[in-house]
């Protein structure tokens, strides 16, 4: 290196090195749930009997949807900006000060903002929190359910006890041993009555 060259930067980490590597998981997903949850709360809401419940329910889904969305989206701007991993919480805090700020301004003025930027900071927070801390238990869970893809080349595991058994090579030639044998004694039995 010449001594007049600059010191080379080190480079980020690959995991926030591109926005579009998990958007699915990390935008969509929660957006899709949020609409799903909103869809919920329409189902229980007081105003059920005024709007209808198709009305309120898809009212609630869409604006669940379009909070969840902003937020996601927010989070995800602000991880790729600061050149962070996925799960630091500064994201979320800084995230949902901003999109509770922007829609509380469209909703209800500087109060509004003021109001709306504080709840996403702490729900949105305390949600990744959550989220975070449950990720480990969900996934053993997800493993014990649908066990290992590539071990048993499928995504579903049946129980040991299950009538429905998904048979490998050898089972299903001793199987088919099995049936051959037992139409020829059917077809042995059917001819020895015919003949007396």
């Amino acid at each position: 290196m010449v001594s007049g060259d600059p010191p080379q930067r080190p480079l980020p980490p690959a995991s926030s090195s591109s926005f579009s590597e998990n958007w699915k998981e990390r935008i969509f997903i929660p957006t899709l749930l949020g609409g799903i949850a909103g869809g919920g709360v329409g189902l229980v809401s007081k105003y059920r009997k005024v709007h209808g419940l198709a009305n309120i329910s898809a009212t609630y889904a869409t604006n669940f949807a379009i909070v969840t969305g902003c937020y996601c989206g927010a989070r995800e701007f602000v991880r790729v900006t600061r050149k962070s991993e996925p799960d630091d919480l500064m994201n979320s805090a800084i995230a949902g000060f901003g999109s509770g700020a922007l829609l509380g301004r469209l909703q209800g003025g500087q109060f509004g903002a003021f109001r709306y930027s504080i709840i996403f900071t702490v729900v949105g927070t305390m949600v990744d929190f959550v989220t975070i801390k449950l990720r480990p238990t969900v996934t053993s869970f997800r493993e014990s359910i649908y066990g290992d893809k590539e071990k048993k080349g499928g995504w579903l595991k049946l129980p040991e006890w299950s009538p429905i058994q998904v048979l490998d090579e050898e089972a299903l030639a001793a199987k088919e041993a099995r049936e051959k044998q037992l139409y020829a004694q059917r077809a042995l039995g059917k001819l020895s009555k015919e003949e007396s």
